[in-house]
């Protein structure tokens, strides 16, 4: 069981990694194997992020930079576009995501970018169930979103269409 710090109605404050519920520290662990999987030569900035779907399935993505840098991907969009494409159907519970540098011991905290925010409420509708968030955060903690739309308030979503 997760031992929460702090609790709003859209974020929970949870303790360090130790103190993470099984499913949890499992995604967390996958988003760490994942960090190795990154293409970061330019920035050296490896991110690593993994899905949890509803069967249970764990899904990767790591960044992958270009020396065209507009052409990279960020490691959220590379494991949920992956999700999509080779297990269409399946619903995403919660992602986890995390960075390091490279060589350097430890991971830093990597939440997602605004694109990836917009990303992840476009699958969080589509899907219409909430996707959990789960970020390192400043003194080895962990924050959970209860679900994506809560990142990226104020959202443009279909219904602007």
């Amino acid at each position: 069981m997760s031992k929460i710090i702090q609790h709003s109605p859209d974020f929970l404050t949870l303790g360090n990694e130790e103190s993470l519920n099984e499913e949890d520290f499992r995604l967390v662990n996958a988003a760490k194997a994942a960090c190795d999987l990154s293409y970061a030569p330019y920035s050296g900035f490896n991110v690593g992020s993994a899905l949890l779907l509803d069967d249970g399935q764990i899904v990767k993505g790591a960044n992958q930079e270009n020396a065209a840098y507009p052409s990279g991907l960020c490691a959220e969009r590379v494991a949920l576009f992956s999700s999509s494409v080779t297990l269409p159907g399946l619903r995403i519970i919660k992602i986890a995501t995390l960075a390091k540098r490279n060589n350097a011991p430890g991971y830093l905290s990597a939440t997602p970018c605004g694109s990836c925010r917009q990303v992840l409420l476009e699958y969080e509708t589509k899907q219409k169930h909430p996707i959990e968030v789960l970020m390192l955060i400043q003194n080895d903690k962990w924050i959970k979103s209860l679900k994506a739309s809560a990142l990226l308030p104020f959202s443009f979503n279909a219904s602007n269409l």
